[in-house]
């Protein structure tokens, strides 16, 4: 290893005047040193703070790219994309070879020579022409879908916006964790890939011709210094608070080492490594998915290894080359640039010349990201103009920008974290993001909390609006009749439940399950109403509840016309869905007739309640107890005027013999029992221990001669007495 030494002046090579004024010989001051902690950032910057925003807010366009090529899925999109274009492709070439004769109209196919050149060129070309139309259709179909099917099924413009503004956050807080990460954990992340401390031979060689070019840039302090063991590549890399070099730096000379450091150390000082850092945390998905492959390239060097890794991460591995990488591209090479200059403002031009005149790269990665970033270096020739061009002494103003350099144009000054019209800014942004917020909030709390929703169940139904509660309901859009619904709660027998509290609410992700107390029919009662979270949201943000169920199904005993729910009378017949009902008090009447009548009946629907019975049972009226004996009376008596032993249709007959001037007298009439079948009609019986008497007198001839006799016996009467307008009819079973 060579002694350490710096170059002396004669040897210096030459430089442009004024840069050998300004920068190149500093007054003597004390050496630059390097600190511990995270104060090993570059100088220039008055905090962490400004020095991390002036590298992350750099560099847009990469920043851009690598969020659209991860956050957009293109890697995806570009995979659907050629299989769906290969698909309807194939689809294409058989469905255009066959059948494209048919595809010539006749006109044109009858035509003179056209037509059979149409049919020639359909019949050659018609199947190609299918498969490129396909495979175009498919591939722009896949791709857009993926883009597309994310944002299916939102609701208006708000949920797309909401979703891309949080994709936005989450993409910049991946990229400021990733990037403090990187920061943070630079020296054990540098020593586990195999960087080291210098030893004191390795820093007597390196560390003056580092703080001799600090100095001349004019930099107070410098980064790290870290030592890679590589003696055959030469090799520097500038982190955010270290440059690794590798020993193979050691054999070069003094002026090539100075114009490397100069290179370097102007990346350390405009926080270049900040910027790139700051691209890979945005892209982190991507980037890891790209480090696996070109790991195996980088590990297995053959042509068999890089194809196979290529049939599997070709979307991942062409999403990076042409779109992030390109698109980064423009900033690392205009680093470059810049980082060139150092060794014009160092005097080490000519250093520099012969490194990049012998050298393809002296920034080689460890990483494939790395790798690929210093792929976009720009080519050495260019670099070799711009620096012939920067070292040009006496070259006229304005002839070229870098012909005019200097440390304080090139390192510009970075400010504070922000000026006070910035903060102003930012506040009036906060400000108005935590109004908006607020109010979002509240809107939230006032009228999409599930107690919101109990709260206007209950409210609609004590303003008899029928539309409005069933609007509350999960399943009220399957309410039978709605119709018939607003004209029950609109009837004067209706009674809403009143005095509604809500004693408890518990709830569990997208369900809720609230206790109520209310008062109905007088008497204070309590229900438990399940409410689930609606999924469409209105206007975009707010989701609000329903109540799950909500309607109650009525069961009728009694059917057939004339029963009424508030004056409101209902369907008859047996079939379609049952009755269904809201929460509240419903009056139910009955039909009515000369025979019978039904009770008024009032039924209770409670909230929550499944079904609710609605029995109506007609009952007797007394006067058409008496109405039906008068009947059967009348046609007691008609039976009794008859002179016939066997009176036609009656309940008593005589059986002895032949009788003749037969009369009948009714000694008792009998008391019966009448039995309701339905509204208008009953069944008329008998008890055995209260039938009627009967006596029959009359003569019997016997041998010539007449003997009278008199008997009487028991009858009972049955049959059936039905309604008839004001009256009652009775038939008399048949006998």
């Amino acid at each position: 290893m060579t002694e350490p030494h710096t170059v002396p002046p004669e040897s210096t090579p030459p430089t442009v005047p004024q840069l050998d004024v300004r920068a190149a010989e500093p007054p003597a001051a004390d050496p630059p040193s390097s600190v511990g902690g995270f104060a090993d950032r570059p100088p220039g910057y008055p905090s962490a703070l400004v020095w991390l925003r002036a590298g992350i807010l750099r560099d847009w366009r990469g920043v851009l790219g690598a969020f659209a090529a991860t956050w957009f899925y293109l890697p995806v999109g570009l995979l659907l994309a050629f299989w769906g274009g290969l698909s309807l492709g194939v689809v294409g070439l058989f469905a255009g070879g066959i059948g494209a004769d048919d595809q010539v109209p006749q006109v044109l196919r009858d035509a003179p020579l056209i037509g059979s050149l149409l049919e020639t060129f359909m019949s050659r070309s018609a199947g190609v022409l299918g498969g490129v139309v396909g495979f175009a259709v498919g591939f722009v179909g896949g791709f857009i879908s993926v883009l597309v099917l994310p944002w299916v099924g939102a609701e208006g413009p708000l949920p797309v916006i909401a979703g891309l503004l949080g994709t936005v956050a989450a993409a910049a807080l991946i990229g400021v964790l990733y990037t403090l990460y990187r920061v943070l954990l630079e020296p054990r992340l540098l020593v586990v890939s195999g960087a080291r401390q210098p030893s004191r031979r390795e820093a007597a060689r390196l560390r003056p011709v580092l703080d001799d070019c600090a100095r001349r840039l004019g930099l107070p302090s410098v980064p790290r210094l870290l030592m890679e063991d590589e003696p055959v590549l030469s090799n520097a890399r500038t982190y955010a608070r270290h440059v690794v070099v590798t020993t193979a730096v050691l054999t070069e000379p003094d002026d090539e080492i100075a114009a490397l450091f100069s290179h370097e150390l102007v990346h350390w000082r405009t926080g270049d490594e900040i910027t790139s850092a700051f691209v890979r945390g945005v892209g982190l998905p991507l980037t890891l998915a790209h480090a696996l492959p070109t790991w195996l390239m980088r590990t297995f060097p053959h042509p068999a290894t890089n194809f196979v890794v290529f049939l599997f991460f070709w979307p991942v591995l062409l999403i990076m080359r042409y779109v992030v990488l390109p698109l980064h591209a423009r900033d690392v090479r205009a680093a470059e640039y810049r980082a060139d200059l150092g060794a014009v403002l160092t005097g080490h031009v000519d250093g520099m010349r012969r490194i990049l005149e012998r050298r393809l790269s002296f920034e080689s990665g460890r990483s494939g990201w790395d790798e690929a970033v210093c792929a976009t270096h720009p080519p050495h020739e260019l670099r070799l103009d711009a620096l012939e061009r920067a070292s040009v002494a006496g070259a006229p103003a304005g002839a070229d920008a870098a012909a005019d350099v200097t440390v304080e144009r090139l390192f510009a000054h970075s400010g504070a974290v922000g000026t006070r019209r910035t903060w102003l800014l930012v506040g009036v942004l906060v400000l108005v993001a935590c109004a908006g917020t607020g109010g979002l909030g509240v809107v939230q709390w006032a009228f999409f909390r599930p107690q919101a929703t109990v709260n206007g169940y209950f409210a609609a139904l004590a303003d008899r609006d029928s539309d409005a509660a069933l609007d509350f309901l999960a399943d009220g859009s399957s309410a039978p009749d709605r119709e018939l619904l607003a004209q029950l709660l609109r009837g004067e027998g209706y009674q809403p439940p009143t005095d509604v509290e809500i004693s408890s609410l518990e709830r569990d992700d997208d369900s809720a399950t609230a206790t109520v107390t209310y008062r109905l029919g007088g008497e204070r009662q309590t229900a438990t109403l399940g409410l689930r979270r609606d999924e469409q949201a209105t206007a975009g943000m707010f989701h609000g509840w329903r109540v799950s169920g909500g309607l109650t199904s009525l069961g009728v005993a009694v059917g057939g016309p004339g029963i009424r729910l508030n004056g409101v009378e209902l369907p008859g017949g047996t079939d379609g869905p049952a009755l269904a009902l809201l929460p509240g008090g419903y009056t139910a009447t009955g039909p009515s007739s000369a025979l019978s009548e039904t009770p008024t009946e009032t039924v209770a629907v409670g909230p929550g309640q499944d079904t609710a019975a609605l029995q109506l049972a007609p009952v007797l009226k007394p006067a058409a107890v008496e109405a039906v004996d008068a009947r059967v009376r009348a046609w007691l008596d008609e039976c009794a005027k008859q002179t016939v032993p066997a009176p036609e249709g009656c309940p008593f007959r005589y059986y002895g013999g032949s009788a003749q001037k037969v009369t009948w007298k009714i000694l008792e009439y009998p008391k019966l029992a009448i039995e309701l079948t339905g509204p208008a009609s009953a069944e008329v019986t008998t008890p055995s221990e209260t039938r009627g008497r009967v006596q029959v007198s009359g003569t019997n001839t016997y041998f010539g001669g007449d003997s009278p006799f008199t008997d009487d016996d028991p009858f009972s009467v049955t049959g059936v007495v039905t309604a008839d307008g004001e009256g009652v009819t009775f038939r008399p079973a048949i006998n």
